[in-house]
């Protein structure tokens, strides 16, 4: 009789570990989250930096290109924001008579990255499925008219079209554009409203992630 409390005790007490750890997981999870750091943008270069030559021309997108997303999200009542990114970016840049003629960038979804591998999971696999849609294109049919590029940064306002998964929409920004010794670099960011995309933003009981974000990138481009 003795030996089957002791049974009964262990068995509880495991059953009151596993309760605990679904419980009190999510919390210590949300505990130590910290909002994703500030998306990185073109600079300023330096007065006396040798810059690239004219710019007319084709650019492709180089090395220490990066592309992502950064949302809001709602984890057991702790506010986060949450920022995926990956390196895997190519595209074109064409720039004719000192205007943008056209600009296409791909990204390759399955490629995002956050701090949490079950996010990203998630985010592969059931938000974004990129066993059937693996890449996302941001497009500009120009012309637009480019002011004059220097080593600092100048603002350039675009129309373009953003395609996430299967659905493609017209979308307005501002990119941030420099002169480099290396070449030209961009920055951006497209604020995104998920349902316009036929989305639906995980609500998972102890994360809930907000109905809008924005998808951003940092160019380097090369001829």
């Amino acid at each position: 009789m003795a030996r089957r409390r002791r049974v009964w005790w262990v068995v509880g007490g495991v059953v009151a570990l596993l309760v605990l750890g679904l419980v009190l997981g999510p919390l210590v999870y949300a505990a130590f989250q910290e909002d994703a750091a500030a998306a990185p943008t073109v600079q300023a270069q330096p007065s006396d930096a040798e810059l690239a030559a004219d710019t007319d021309g084709t650019w492709t997108v180089g090395p220490g290109s990066s592309a992502g997303y950064r949302v809001d999200e709602v984890l057991n009542g702790a506010d986060v924001t949450v920022a995926g990114t990956t390196d895997r970016v190519t595209g074109s840049v064409v720039v004719e008579g000192g205007d943008l003629a056209t600009a296409e960038v791909v990204v390759d979804v399955a490629g995002i990255r956050t701090d949490v591998g079950r996010r990203d999971g998630y985010f592969r696999d059931s938000v974004m499925e990129v066993g059937t849609w693996p890449t996302a294109t941001f497009a500009v049919q120009g012309p637009v008219d480019l002011p004059e590029l220097t080593g600092t940064p100048v603002t350039v306002p675009v129309t373009g079209e953003l395609t996430l998964r299967d659905t493609t929409r017209p979308v307005r920004t501002d990119l941030s554009v420099v002169r480099t010794a290396e070449g030209v670099e961009v920055s951006g960011a497209v604020p995104v409203v998920f349902a316009d995309f036929g989305i639906t933003p995980p609500d998972l009981g102890f994360v809930r992630v907000e109905d809008r974000g924005q998808v951003e990138f940092l160019l380097r481009l090369a001829q």
